[in-house]
């Protein structure tokens, strides 16, 4: 069967990883599980995982402030688990750069489906070694007087370099790479994900909010994204 990858879950229920593990390596992942938040960050920098599943609700340490120990150093996907209902911490992870969410409880072939269409998504450009190849390293998105490095995820403003989510830079690269025209938020994910990405919630407006902040320190460039009532966003790229 072939290799699709090697998966880091990370939660206290012994029988959800159980299950899991058997669900996804029928499916060519290699697993590994850990019972809590200690020294994930450490197996994120050894094993270079393909994609972290962590769970919000954990003995200790929660997931949200493992998932913020992980971004300090690393752009692996992560897909958070939360418990229904509670979309505060649904907000707070994708705000910490998680890329996606589903609650508990849920169905294994769902899960499957989503690592699939993050780790498409991911292209495992700057998350688990694979290194750019030469069109990458030498592309830059540039509009409105800012510039996108397509090999590093970073967003070059004035003198700065801000680092950005897989997330955050595909959001941002499609509004970029269609200036002064409003998008809806299916016209941008779409964009952004390709067409067999799906959100279930307005998650999309969580990443502008981001994505915003990053802009707001910046005089001239605080305005970038506009709100385009009734419809979705607008990357603004003349004065």
């Amino acid at each position: 069967m072939a290799d699709n990858g090697d998966i880091l879950i990370i939660d206290d229920d012994d029988k959800l990883c159980a299950l899991l593990t058997e669900y996804l390596e029928g499916y060519g992942f290699k697993v590994r599980t850990l019972p809590s938040g200690d020294g994930a960050v450490e197996a994120v920098g050894r094993d270079t995982p393909s994609l972290v599943i962590l769970d919000v609700m954990m003995p200790g340490r929660n997931g949200l402030d493992v998932l913020r120990d992980i971004r300090a150093g690393s752009k692996v996907p992560v897909i958070m688990l939360t418990a229904k209902g509670e979309d505060t911490d649904r907000i707070v992870g994708l705000e910490l750069g998680a890329d996606d969410y589903m609650p508990k409880p849920f169905n294994p072939r769902e899960l499957l489906a989503r690592i699939k269409a993050v780790l498409r998504r991911a292209e495992t450009v700057g998350t688990s070694g694979g290194a750019p190849s030469a069109a990458q390293r030498a592309v830059l998105v540039e509009a409105g007087g800012l510039a996108l490095n397509v090999s590093r995820h970073v967003l070059l403003v004035d003198e700065d370099e801000l680092e950005l989510s897989a997330t955050e830079f595909r959001l941002l690269r499609a509004l970029m790479e269609n200036p002064d025209t409003a998008l809806t938020r299916d016209e941008l994910m779409s964009l952004a994900w390709g067409r067999d990405f799906s959100a279930y919630d307005r998650s999309i407006d969580v990443h502008v909010s981001k994505l915003r902040s990053l802009l707001r320190p910046y005089a001239g460039h605080d305005k970038r994204i506009r709100t385009v009532w009734g419809t979705g966003y607008m990357f603004v790229g003349t004065p």
